[in-house]
């Protein structure tokens, strides 16, 4: 049996926690005991311990990286738990730790984003180099973007296994639920519903989105816009909202526990990040229900959205190509029956919680077969 202690510093359930529930549900247990070190308090205690994994809560880690007085705790939790891997998350706390107690180390870069100067030459990425090689035996990148995003701050390739994210299918609500929905949301028989399922900042791009429909509601009024989520942007968006005249066609729903009915009544998803965005798990729920996908060409995307199979794509911050994309599927609902289809099809040969389950168990396995030989 192969002991995984993954350790996360988040106190809410963002990607990198749905990451490791997506895995916990496919994981292998006649092979791996899995066991999760997180904030004292956090979100993802619950989910994670009914999917029969170990909780380590700890005091000190709480959405931060590095906390020198936390890795004596970590330390302790590594020795309690006695994993074979320790498999951090955002945490360099969780990564000197399991240095420090002679494991094996795998990080995961869950985000990309441009790569600051300071860390892409000279002194600053040199130590960048040193710190990561020698704090990590493996590197996970979700994307090639997050892979591109290492090796920019002098991280060898050697060092890195590219792994796409998978997830388990949405169950689509049924035909009575969807329209007990849609009423409740004040939708027409005839709306082109679209939305967004994203933490609400300046870089996920909802204003972007914003002035797109403010080109194409005087000729499609029937354009609808579902926003699934908050965050610290929140009021900002609002405002535009208000300011570009487009109440009647915008519906914020607040955080949303289960995105099944969100999901289930769109025409098209859209994704308009021009920022730390690598693996868009919403995404590819949406692609589990064959829904497809307007999205910024940033980061993560092009890996996920094969323009023209799956979905459309446009240069990010175009606001006239991203009204354009949106134009087209709304105008041409025999292309965007097609690319549902393509949606499903992408999902189910690349996107699978089986899928990412199998493919970082592989890197488990080797990772431990580099350090210690092959185990019987």
């Amino acid at each position: 049996m192969i002991r995984i202690l993954n350790i996360i510093s988040d106190t809410n359930i963002g990607g990198a926690g749905r990451t490791i529930i997506n895995y916990l549900k496919y994981a292998d247990r006649s092979r791996f005991d899995i066991s999760v070190a997180m904030p004292a308090g956090s979100l993802l205690a619950a989910p994670i311990r009914e999917l029969g994994a170990a909780v380590y809560e700890v005091d000190g880690i709480a959405d931060r990286s590095l906390d020198w007085g936390a890795i004596a705790k970590l330390r302790e939790v590594i020795n309690k738990a006695r994993p074979d891997i320790v498999h951090t998350h955002g945490s360099m706390s969780g990564r000197i730790a399991g240095r420090q107690c002679g494991r094996v180390v795998i990080y995961t870069r869950h985000s990309a984003f441009p790569v600051k100067s300071y860390i892409k030459r000279g002194p600053g990425r040199l130590l960048n180099k040193l710190v990561n090689e020698h704090y990590a035996d493996r590197i996970i990148a979700i994307s090639p973007a997050a892979a591109e995003n290492l090796t920019d701050g002098g991280i060898d390739k050697k060092y890195i296994e590219v792994m796409m994210n998978g997830v388990e299918p949405v169950e689509r609500r049924s035909l009575q639920e969807q329209a007990k929905l849609r009423s409740e949301l004040g939708l027409a028989p005839g709306d082109f519903v679209m939305g967004i399922t994203a933490r609400i900042e300046d870089y996920k791009g909802h204003e972007d989105i914003l002035k797109a429909m403010k080109k194409l509601v005087p000729v499609h009024p029937e354009l609808k816009l579902l926003i699934a989520g908050t965050g610290g942007y929140e009021a900002q968006v609002r405002a535009t909202c208000r300011e570009l005249g487009l109440d009647k066609n915008v519906i914020f729903m607040g955080f949303v526990s289960d995105v099944s009915g969100v999901l289930s009544i769109l025409d098209v998803q859209l994704n308009a990040s021009w920022g730390t965005e690598a693996s868009s798990l919403a995404m590819l729920e949406g692609f589990s229900l064959s829904v497809p996908a307007v999205a910024s060409d940033y980061g993560g995307n092009p890996w996920q959205v094969e323009d023209g199979v799956n979905g459309l794509l446009f240069p990010a911050r175009d606001i006239e190509a991203l009204a354009d994309r949106i134009r087209r599927l709304c105008e041409d609902r025999a292309e965007l029956a097609r690319l549902g289809l393509g949606a499903g099809r992408v999902y189910r040969e690349k996107f699978t919680g089986e899928r990412f389950a199998a493919r970082l168990e592989e890197i488990y396995t080797a990772a431990l077969e580099a350090k210690h030989g092959k185990r019987k």
